[in-house]
């Protein structure tokens, strides 16, 4: 019997010695501590609240800023801050890495469908030539830019100015989210959900499950057994139930405006939504035209109003940027013969070297999409000599690329706009080296609008409000969801600024 016990106590404590040895310090092979038959799955319960900043350490000490996660199953990848992998998996061997059923397409299908951020293949291609040809439209920049001005004026800007009146505390990031919502819909359905200053009745419930839907969705991906939320889903408890409710609100506003759009499509129209450029004939189906849209609400919504809550919050902390911004803003208004208030066209917004890169440098630090997911169609040997199989995950990490002194030099978490610019003219990145945009093939459509967005946003409130940030130079702590939301809101209170400055 004693013989029998010391038998099976010999690979008990060959097992425990390794764990002990493993748990002593990062695998310097892999970056992740990798312990017997449970892979790296204690370490990524342990910091699963705070995975973006884990992860960050972790590859910041692995070879060549990437990592192997080697997890209890089958479901193996690889993160990435380098950015010649980045390039390798994005551009050089694009076909190799896909979305993928398995690792992400799956994670989203109930709420994002087959749009064209959950899509490979052929129905990615075809979403992605009606969408090429549709933003590069000048009607679709001149709908978004008015649609911007419109809610800036009418919505944004008298809300903060009364606030201001009374001593009122806001939230900025709920706010930029209701602007973003609002304008998003309209440029995607031009239906006003009237969430930022209307009366909300037509989308308050819409926007509130999308943003639940949104979270959910993307806690999916923190479960450290996907089985998990499927069995949760199956039986229709929890989480799972309360996405389905949310996508169910989601879905039904969608398919009635898209019924009612498809019943006066033999009317002469002239809207210039994306919604109306991707009905063509009887060749899309209600649920394709849905699917498509939510995806680009997703993508509008979101992404500026992450940008921009990250950015005014750095802003509070760094006022010679505040400064600089608003002294290129008084250049261009005397440029262009423009007052305080005054709308700012297209050439004037372009002409904002400074504000793009301090909205550029915000970005870099706290990417709105911190993280993206492709999935390995045959084994591979990336750049940096990593070795990946077939059905691997591999991730790049762009959250951790800001903070890469590999990538950005020593002051990489410094916030310095003027590391973007050459002569005053901004500078234009590698997309690779900053894929806050994505890059290659699926680099995003929406770049150039964003931006024409987030600087009119910006610039029509840094010169007519001066923002008390709460707290400011409190450690904000970043929320993953399917965007890099803010915990907790960003609460201010605001003040005229023209006192002292000429018009």
């Amino acid at each position: 019997m004693e013989l029998l016990l010391c038998f099976l106590a010999v690979p008990f404590l060959f097992l425990l010695s390794l764990y002990l040895i493993n748990a002593s310090k990062p695998n310097t092979k892999t970056g992740f501590r990798t312990y017997p038959i449970v892979g790296a799955m204690p370490d990524f319960l342990k910091n699963r609240s705070r995975f973006l900043d884990w992860t960050t350490e972790v590859l910041a000490i692995s070879p060549n800023t990437t990592a192997v996660l080697y997890r209890p199953s089958r479901i193996h990848g690889v993160l990435t801050a380098n950015p010649d992998v980045v390039e390798y998996i994005l551009k050089t061997n694009f076909e190799n890495y896909p979305k993928g059923e398995k690792r992400f397409i799956i994670f989203l299908k109930d709420f994002l469908g087959h749009g064209i951020f959950n899509s490979d293949g052929d129905l990615w291609k075809f979403q992605r030539k009606t969408a090429v040809h549709e933003f590069n439209t000048r009607s679709l920049r001149n709908f978004s830019v008015e649609n911007a001005r419109i809610e800036i004026f009418t919505r944004l800007i008298p809300m903060i100015a009364k606030a201001g009146e009374t001593g009122q505390v806001l939230d900025l990031q709920d706010m930029l989210e209701r602007f973003a919502f609002d304008s998003i819909c309209k440029l995607a359905f031009n239906v006003d959900p009237g969430c930022l200053g209307g009366d909300g009745t037509a989308g308050s419930e819409f926007m509130h499950a999308f943003e639940d839907a949104a979270q959910i969705s993307s806690g999916r991906f923190m479960y450290p057994f996907p089985i998990l939320w499927k069995f949760k889903r199956f039986i229709n408890w929890g989480s799972e139930r309360s996405l389905r409710n949310s996508i169910k609100i989601v879905h039904d506003f969608a398919d009635e405006i898209i019924r009612s759009r498809l019943e006066q499509r033999n009317e002469e129209r002239k809207d210039e939504d994306l919604l109306s450029r991707f009905i063509v004939d009887n060749e899309n189906s209600p649920e394709f035209l849905r699917d498509v849209v939510i995806s680009f609400i997703l993508a509008g919504r979101d992404t500026t109003s992450s940008a921009l809550t990250w950015f005014f919050w750095l802003l509070a902390s760094n006022k010679d940027v505040e400064e600089n911004i608003l002294n290129e803003l008084e250049t261009i208004r005397k440029r262009y013969g423009k007052n305080i208030g005054d709308t700012y066209n297209y050439d004037a917004i372009r002409d904002m070297h400074y504000l793009h890169a301090a909205i550029s440098e915000s970005m870099r630090l706290y990417p709105p999409v911190p993280l993206d997911t492709k999935s390995c169609l045959k084994d591979d040997i990336l750049l940096d000599g990593t070795f990946i199989r077939k059905d691997w995950f591999v991730t790049y990490h762009t959250y951790a690329m800001g903070r890469m002194e590999s990538v950005w030099g020593k002051d990489c978490r410094d916030y310095r706009p003027e590391r973007w610019l050459e002569n005053e003219m901004y500078r234009q990145e590698s997309s690779f080296r900053f894929p806050v945009f994505h890059a290659g093939p699926r680099i995003c459509l929406g770049k150039d609008l964003a931006y024409v967005q987030m600087k009119a946003i910006a610039s029509s409130i840094i010169e007519r409000f001066e923002l008390d940030v709460q707290d400011k130079d409190k450690c904000r702590e970043p929320l993953l969801s399917l965007t890099l939301r803010m915990k907790g809101g960003l609460q201010f209170k605001a003040k005229e600024r023209f006192v002292g400055r000429p018009n």
